[in-house]
Order: C-alpha cells, then sequence, then structure tokens
C-alpha cells in the first residue's frame, strides 16, 4: 500500500512546518507548498490523495483556488482558515470543500479527519493486513463485508486507522459531524460490537478506556 500523498498548501511557514512534521511523523507523505499557483501547478502534475489547502493564501483567494480544482479534480479537500462565520464555511461547501477547520488546528483532529476523507474516496485502499480490512466503502470482517451504517464505517474506519492505540471521545465526535454527543458515540459502538459479536463486557476487540475512548485492537 502506498503511502498517502497530502499536498499542504499553508502560506504561514510555522504552522506549514507543524503539520508538516505532525503528518509525516504518521507516515503521511507530505508536499508543502506556500502559494495557490505552486499548489495548483502541483497539483495538476502529479497524483495527489488529499489536500490541505489554507483560505488566505499570499497570491489568490483559497475559495478561488478551490473552484479550479474542482473544474479538473475530485480529490478531497480540507479548507484550514482563522474565519469561524457560518458564512464562511458555507461558501467554502459551495465551492468544493469537504471539510473546513477553524484555525488553531488540533493536529490529531486533523489526522482523524483525513482518514475520514479518504475513507470516502473509494480509490484509496487502507487495508489493514489483520481481521479488520477496508476495500473501498466496505470494511470486511474475517472476510466477511460488514452491513454498517455511514456513520459506523467511518467510526470503525478511524478505529482501524488508529489500530492499538486510543482515539478519544472528544477526538471521534469532533471528526465525525454527524455525531453530537458522547452518548450518541457510545450507543454506534454499542451496535458496531453487536456486527462483530464483540461481548461488550468482555470486547475482544473494541476495548473501553474509561473516561477517555476506544481503542481497536489486532
Amino acid at each position: 500500500m502506498h503511502k498517502v500523498k497530502v499536498l499542504l498548501i499553508e502560506d504561514d511557514e510555522l504552522a506549514s512546518e507543524l503539520i508538516y512534521n505532525y503528518l509525516i511523523d504518521c507516515d503521511f507523505d507530505v508536499t508543502p507548498l506556500f502559494t495557490a499557483t505552486d499548489g495548483v501547478s502541483h497539483l495538476r502534475n502529479n497524483h495527489v490523495d488529499i489536500v490541505i489547502l489554507d483560505i488566505n493564501l499570499p497570491d489568490f483567494n483559497g475559495y478561488e483556488v478551490l473552484k479550479d480544482i474542482r473544474h479538473h479534480s475530485a480529490v478531497p479537500i480540507i479548507v484550514t482558515s482563522a474565519y469561524s462565520e457560518t458564512k464562511s464555511k458555507l461558501i467554502a461547501f459551495k465551492y468544493g470543500a469537504n471539510d473546513y477547520m477553524v484555525k488553531p488546528i488540533d493536529l490529531e483532529e486533523l489526522e482523524a479527519r483525513i482518514w475520514v476523507q479518504l475513507s470516502k474516496n473509494t480509490q484509496i485502499r487502507t487495508d489493514k493486513k489483520d481481521i479488520f480490512v477496508i476495500k473501498g466503502d466496505t470494511i470486511y470482517f474475517d472476510d466477511i463485508p460488514l452491513d454498517l451504517t455511514a456513520i459506523e464505517f467511518e467510526i470503525l474506519t478511524l478505529l482501524i486507522q488508529y489500530a492499538n492505540k486510543v482515539v478519544t471521545r472528544d477526538n471521534l465526535v469532533n471528526a465525525l459531524s454527524s455525531i453530537s454527543s458522547h452518548r450518541s458515540l457510545d450507543n454506534h459502538i454499542k451496535n458496531i460490537r453487536k456486527k462483530i459479536g464483540d461481548n461488550a463486557s468482555k470486547p475482544k476487540y473494541i476495548k473501553t478506556e474509561y473516561g477517555i475512548g476506544y481503542s481497536l485492537k489486532m
């Protein structure tokens, strides 16, 4: 499986360096660029799995960049911006953004959101060579396809990507916009456990880290 190729378009050198170093440590292949011109040129001439786009760039407005990219590519785009107003978010989504994060960026949450977007892109394979395997929009458990709802698929995808690590409830709720509360998340986890035959009182796969979150043992 190839490394996920991330195009980072961010003109703030410090912010770019922080994001770059974190994602490199997470084993992503990251190309950091500082202008819209360089970013769009790179995207036209190279394969990219996902774009992280700052909306405030020195040469072009980030919304114009979004429109330009969408003319020739369906690559997932996570917009980052200092603007928290609903209007700014709606404009970004109107022009083709897949997700929107308000600065300062929580890096762990950014990684989670990247995996959410990649899980929706059937061109990306994110297999784990274990009992859980992701192929396109289906998760196989011991070679059997699971009948998951959309939100269950996203939750389990994140847990697979963070296999053997604790994912906090807050990060799961923040990464998945359709979940509104910890209680809702817990109910979805309960349903996933039923579908994989995991005993909630003595779980083999999805472990509850009390007061923190969940971890998937693989």
